[in-house]
């Protein structure tokens, strides 16, 4: 009795060719939002001046640092009135507290700000989706991660039917500097297309695409492995924009077949088989900073302009 393959389509075709289409018309314009902007959830504490001596942090990064989830999902939390600064309930961001002197707590439950930090590297399936908990039903790449006592959170995403390299940790600082779009990270990928890559679309590559939401110049394109009616091509970027992969090669009307995420930086997939993870060390993540960090210097000692605008 065989168990049935999940299905992968994640991204609906309908949507990648909407995707698709907004970014086929950025190639011949680039045309900047002027419209009104949406309203803040809630008003905002106002912002003070910085004073490190005092012990006080944002909560969302106090609990992005504890491990508890990325920063972005703590504002969730605490919008939604989760979480509580010695024993009131705090539902406005930008409020500040100290992690050592307040007890801070989530769902009634105190944060451990001492809990050592954490890191792994998983080598994702396909059909899992890159979050800690699915509202559609479906599993997660949490479901792999068993065995681990510290809670731990995926560091970035892979879609549904991508595959390969996923970070984890509890370190809410240093997963914030590794899913910046300015962190500038290598991200380096194995895409198996459908048909034959022409050398006017890999020189297309090499130059870039226009993106409806900006451009992106790969840092490397080659052409791996012919198979029969279907090629292997690495290709390496640092934008870090949503399904970019997917969507460049949408423009040049090439299919994807398959898409494995294989090195962060220095760091790669090797070895580490599929559905598995191993536990990495800290100087394995600053390897990855220090990678980006050189190829910011290379950049600007060139004079090549980053692509990355806020």
């Amino acid at each position: 009795h065989e168990t049935p393959k999940p299905e992968t389509v994640s991204i609906s075709r309908q949507k990648l060719l909407d995707i698709s289409r907004l970014d086929q018309k950025a190639t011949l314009r680039l045309k900047k939002y002027t419209g009104p902007k949406l309203p803040k959830l809630r008003e905002e504490v106002p912002k003070e001046k910085k004073n490190p001596a005092d012990g006080r942090e944002r909560l969302q990064k106090i609990l992005s640092m504890a491990g508890i989830s990325s920063r972005r999902k703590a504002e969730e939390l605490i919008l939604l009135g989760h979480v509580t600064v010695n024993g009131k309930v705090v539902n406005t961001l930008g409020t500040k507290a100290d992690p050592v002197e307040d007890v801070i707590a989530v769902d009634g439950k105190a944060l451990e700000t001492s809990t050592e930090k954490v890191y792994y590297l998983l080598n994702k399936p396909r059909g899992y989706v890159s979050t800690t908990e699915d509202p559609q039903g479906r599993q997660t790449v949490m479901n792999l991660m068993t065995g681990i006592k510290t809670r731990v959170y995926p560091v970035g995403r892979l879609d549904y039917a991508s595959e390969g390299l996923l970070l984890f940790t509890n370190d809410g600082e240093v997963a914030n500097k590794l899913m910046h779009p300015s962190s500038g990270i290598r991200r380096v990928y194995a895409v198996k297309i459908k048909g034959e890559l022409s050398e006017e679309n890999l020189k297309a590559l090499r130059k870039g695409v226009q993106l409806s939401d900006g451009f992106i110049r790969p840092l490397r394109v080659a052409k791996r492995e012919h198979l029969r009616n279907k090629e292997w091509i690495e290709i390496q970027i640092t934008e870090g924009k949503n399904l970019e992969i997917r969507r460049i090669f949408a423009v040049l009307g090439l299919d994807i077949d398959r898409l494995r995420r294989i090195g962060l930086g220095p760091l790669r997939i090797d070895g580490v088989p599929v559905g598995k993870y191993i536990r990495i060390s800290k100087k394995d993540i600053e390897a990855v900073l220090e990678d980006a960090q050189e190829l910011l210097e290379k950049r600007e000692s060139a004079g090549i302009v980053s692509t990355f605008q806020v």
